[in-house]
């Protein structure tokens, strides 16, 4: 077992599996820019590491992440900070990095979740919230927008309207955003995780990479694209052990 524990991110490895914790449960896990910083090179790490297999990111206390943290913004500051080269030069890398992971990312929605901290969920690949966890956008009432990736993954969950809606700023439930598709699970994410490890992982990238780009491009774009990523897949360890095992009747 690996740990790395840093200012406001812990970093453990086990059995295959990074978890990431937020570790700033006073502010109920607001990022600032040192924190934005130790996350990042975490899920740097986690995706360099050839033994990380499944990445997991959560929150420490009753909060997963409650977005942009407003206090870190020093009140001389307020009337000319410029929101977004702050997101450019924080949350903006960070998305990327994380959508561009081509292992299993799973975002583990322990307790409150709102704006940007929603955001960074959508992001990963699935969201497994616990029960009594509470989810929304609440940009529109400091007067700002959803941002941090929101407009581009919301709709592409939940749909146009239903996305705008969510972006008003009622908090939902766990019940409810199962109901809308916005998380995969609902309870601990482990037993999930641990199913993972096991997918071929270069599969499982072309996979995601085909039905992320698929919103975009034309059907035969798309079809062109399962077919570049079949021949990679073909040729892989993964498949070649799963055929001997077939054909053995394994």
């Amino acid at each position: 077992m690996t740990v790395i524990i840093q200012e406001n991110v812990l970093f453990e490895k086990k059995e295959g599996i990074a978890r990431i914790t937020l570790s700033r449960p006073h502010v109920q896990n607001a990022l600032d820019t040192a924190m934005h910083n130790e996350l990042f090179d975490c899920f740097n790490e986690a995706n360099s590491d050839d033994e990380v297999k499944v990445i997991i990111l959560q929150g420490s206390g009753d909060s997963f992440c409650t977005g942009i943290d407003l206090n870190s913004i020093q009140e001389e500051q307020a009337e000319t900070f410029d929101y977004g080269l702050y997101l450019r030069e924080t949350y903006n890398r960070l998305i990327f990095l994380i959508a561009d992971i081509q292992k299993p990312t799973i975002a583990y929605l322990n307790g409150i979740t709102r704006g940007s901290g929603l955001s960074i969920a959508l992001a990963c690949d699935f969201r497994v919230a616990e029960y009594d966890t509470k989810m929304g956008f609440d940009s529109l009432k400091y007067g700002l927008v959803p941002d941090a990736g929101a407009s581009y993954f919301l709709p592409r969950l939940v749909g146009l309207s239903k996305a705008m809606e969510l972006s008003l700023g009622n908090m939902i439930s766990a019940e409810e955003a199962y109901r809308l598709n916005l998380i995969t699970k609902i309870g601990n994410p482990d037993e999930f995780a641990h199913s993972l490890t096991d997918v071929p992982l270069q599969a499982f990238g072309l996979m995601t990479q085909n039905m992320k780009e698929g919103f975009e491009k034309s059907l035969p774009d798309v079809l062109e694209m399962e077919v570049q990523a079949q021949s990679q897949a073909g040729g892989s360890e993964n498949h070649i052990e799963a055929m001997e095992k077939f054909l053995n009747k394994e």
